[in-house]
């Protein structure tokens, strides 16, 4: 059995996006800085990359506040809403485009919405879980246009960065753990940013409805199962 499916969390993620609670690191500094730099981008678009709770939404959304970009469902949406987006060239958002663009018109969307953000002077923010040179685009000019975007990698999250999360994650609930309860966290839960955040999440709320200060023994009972515990 994986740590993943070890891994029991029945609580909703609640996600927070602010600037404050983004923790830079060696494995997401670059990403960072470039999100940084707008609107001083010298390309149409840029692309983040990076595995799944690897902290791209967090920057995209952060992006997005900062730029008051707008936003754009390639899964729904067609050249028309592409068209009026970028009539008065705000920046726009799209997640996920390595997931969603599998259909022809998607792609169509997304190219249109290219050609039409260069034309008038916006810019693009796109995310992926994999660089567009993995993607099955059916398109060559969609492909040659993605080819020319800044591709920024967020790197796999080290030790450093994952203590660092849980460290505050708990400070600003103003909750105070053990040093052993951090390492065991690190230790069980999936190297993600948002894993760990989920798990902080969810000993929290259980360590409040019980009103007893979180362990490792609650940790283990809470958040994980798997034979032998």
């Amino acid at each position: 059995m994986s740590l993943a499916e070890q891994m029991i969390l029945p609580f909703q993620d609640r996600v927070d996006h602010e600037v404050e609670s983004f923790i830079v690191a060696p494995s997401n500094q670059h990403a960072f800085d470039w999100i940084g730099r707008w609107p001083d981008w010298p390309f149409t678009a840029l692309i983040l990359v990076g595995a799944a709770g690897s902290g791209k939404t967090h920057l995209a959304s952060l992006w997005q506040k900062g730029s008051n970009a707008g936003s754009i469902d390639l899964t729904t949406a067609g050249i028309e809403q592409a068209a009026t987006l970028t009539a008065d060239g705000e920046p726009i958002l799209v997640e996920d485009c390595d997931r969603v663009l599998d259909e022809t018109q998607a792609e169509r969307t997304l190219l249109q919405l290219y050609n039409l953000a260069k034309a008038a002077g916006s810019r693009l923010l796109l995310t992926a879980r994999r660089p567009p040179s993995q993607w099955r685009l059916q398109l060559p000019d969609l492909q040659s246009r993605l080819n020319s975007a800044m591709v920024v990698a967020i790197d796999p999250a080290d030790d450093e960065l994952l203590r660092s999360v849980a460290v505050k994650l708990f400070e600003d609930k103003q909750v105070e753990v053990k040093e052993e309860l951090v390492a065991y966290l690190l230790l069980r839960c999936e190297r993600t940013v948002s894993s760990v955040a989920q798990a902080v999440e969810a000993l929290n709320r259980v360590s409040k409805e019980r009103l007893r200060p979180i362990t490792v023994p609650m940790a283990r009972e809470i958040l994980f199962q798997s034979e032998g515990d």
